[in-house]
């Protein structure tokens, strides 16, 4: 390892000024997360609920500095399972989470100190999903394209960037007679979720559990924190995709559509939509999320929507080993092959089994 890599020490005690602290024990957190600069809806109290209810993770969040915007937090989860063993992830089930911090020089002693308690709790490895940058020059344990939009322009000029086949999709389905609606209703997250199934089914991924996505309404969308978006053809779903917000910042979660309707184009029309009411709410950037790095059609699919490219590099420290690891990108294999194949029912069954476990 380089000498300018993050220096992690052994037997070393816990600072006393660190704090560990649970966001959804904490009414003020949010407060104070919106002067972060660096601040994304994946670090709020409310992504935490529904961490912590759906999968029964335990947040252990460091947090050092005052009592304002400049603060520094390490946001982890504590996930317990007889399968995967106990680790600390920053953060289950979520895109980019890079830590809260100014300098890397705060940043080695709050993580040092997760390091220690890691070994108390007898962690098998912490792994931060982005931030790398604040680790010096330790190696990426995984990397994935992000690609995120400026909102700060005319809608005229919004849809002058997209790609000319992006705006030729859109322009059909609206010709077809697709319409979209906009909503927080428990019940288009449910519709949402059928749709969802279908999606991962093609992909060979079971769905996650449907309390994930009810969870997800009850914490998020009922707080005007979100939204479901459905694109409908002779009252008929054919697509819909899922979003956050927290101040002036969307994300793009999650999409899904009925193949059997992808001529109609209704995806391209929910995104176009959904473009339009992030700026009507007040966000400046829309972020679409990760993509990895061998899938070079959605790599596509989120560039021609005139988005900015950029690098989401993960880094995972193993505790047994005392040192920083690399690892591989397991979103495609011989299981993606098997749950193609598995009945619908089963699939979900063995999601709502097993997510908890692969965090």
């Amino acid at each position: 390892m380089s000498g300018n890599a993050l220096n992690v020490e052994s037997n070393r005690s816990i600072s006393p000024e660190m704090q560990r602290m649970n966001p959804a024990e904490d009414s003020n957190w949010n407060t104070l997360l919106a002067a972060h600069p660096k601040r994304s809806f994946f670090h709020t109290a409310e992504w935490a609920k529904v961490l912590t209810e759906t999968y029964g993770y335990t947040p252990v969040y460091f947090r050092a500095g005052g009592a304002d915007g400049s603060a520094s937090w390490l946001p982890l989860m504590e996930v317990d399972s007889w399968l995967t063993g106990r680790r600390g992830i920053s953060l289950p089930f979520t895109d980019d989470c890079e830590p809260l911090c100014s300098d890397a020089g705060t940043f080695q002693n709050i993580f040092r100190d997760a390091v220690e308690f890691g070994r108390l709790r007898r962690w098998k490895y912490i792994e931060c999903r982005g931030g790398r940058e604040l680790f010096y020059e330790v190696p990426a344990s995984l990397s994935f394209y992000g690609h995120s939009m400026d909102l700060t322009a005319r809608e005229d000029e919004l849809f002058a960037r997209l790609d000319s086949s992006v705006r030729r999709a859109i322009r059909k389905a609206e010709r077809a007679g697709v319409t979209v609606e906009v909503s927080q209703s428990q019940e288009a997250v449910e519709v949402f979720y059928g749709l969802q199934c279908r999606t991962r089914k093609k992909h060979g991924l079971p769905p996650q559990p449907l309390t994930f996505f009810l969870n997800i309404h009850r914490h998020i969308l009922s707080h005007n924190m979100g939204m479901v978006i459905l694109a409908r053809y002779q009252g008929r779903p054919v697509a819909g995709s899922v979003y956050f917000n927290f101040g002036d910042k969307a994300i793009y979660k999650f999409g899904a559509s009925d193949e059997t309707h992808q001529d109609l184009r209704g995806g391209n029309l929910v995104m176009w939509t959904a473009i339009k009411e992030c700026v009507r709410r007040g966000a400046k950037r829309l972020d679409l999320g990760r993509t990895s790095m061998g899938n070079e059609g959605l790599r596509k699919f989120k560039l021609g929507w005139g988005t900015a490219e950029r690098n989401i590099e993960y880094v995972k420290f193993d505790l047994r080993k005392n040192e920083f690891v690399t690892g591989l990108d397991d979103t495609s294999g011989w299981h993606t092959r098997v749950f193609h194949r598995m009945p619908g029912l089963l699939s979900r069954a063995v999601g709502a089994a097993l997510y908890r476990h692969w965090a």
